[in-house]
């Protein structure tokens, strides 16, 4: 059984547990870091080890940070790769993960680190199989009865829970408004990816609006 270690940050993180716990047969264990923290952090290491969090987190096959904090990132990854994780994903995007300093350590222990905006855009690695093929990519299974939608399987879902929140508001829709609908559905989510830019919540949006297409291309 995969085991998942998930880093909170108040509020980010705690839907993805959920959605592990209730969506699929992985095991997972979770720590948290503050929701303030210092903007600079001059030593990352030795402040993460003050932060005294549950280190069993990074004893986890998959770790999940939502540090969203660069420093605190570095730190967080090294401490994965030390205790031999398969991966690292970092969501939040470039603009909360140092790159060049996170390629670096995933060459160091041969750890693979996936930095991505947001997670149901996450690409399967080896690494990270059995992860994404429960979460990542939304896949549906729908049925149609009379040009309606009668139901929606949710194969594949969004980690945030987001996925299975669409699936049960398009029942009832008429087939030609489902893929508008789907995507309105996403952007109505609480989820916590970024709003007021063409990406963040509005990927998510055409990423899940394109899984009814294809659901529905099916069943012609």
């Amino acid at each position: 059984m995969t085991t998942v270690g998930v880093i909170t940050r108040g509020k980010y993180g705690n839907r993805l547990i959920e959605t592990i716990g209730s969506k699929t047969d992985m095991q997972v264990v979770h720590a948290s870091v503050p929701d303030i923290i210092p903007d600079m952090i001059d030593e990352p290491h030795t402040f993460l080890k003050e932060l005294d969090i549950d280190k069993s987190v990074f004893n986890a096959d998959i770790i999940i940070t939502y540090s969203l904090h660069p420093d605190l990132t570095v730190a967080i990854a090294h401490m994965a790769g030390k205790a031999g994780a398969k991966a690292l994903i970092v969501p939040g995007g470039t603009s909360k993960a140092p790159l060049t300093e996170l390629r670096s350590i995933q060459d160091q222990y041969g750890m693979l680190i996936e930095v991505e905006e947001i997670c149901c855009a996450l690409n399967e690695k080896p690494q990270t199989r059995d992860f994404c093929a429960q979460l990542s990519i939304p896949v549906l299974e729908i049925c149609i009865k009379e040009d309606i939608i009668e139901s929606v399987n949710v194969l594949r879902g969004a980690p945030c829970g987001s996925t299975w929140h669409m699936a049960r508001g398009l029942v009832g829709t008429r087939v030609e408004e489902a893929p508008s609908k789907g995507g309105l559905l996403i952007q109505q989510y609480p989820c916590r990816a970024i709003r007021g830019n063409m990406g963040g919540i509005h990927r998510s949006a055409e990423i899940h609006k394109r899984a009814v297409e294809e659901a529905l291309e099916k069943k012609k």
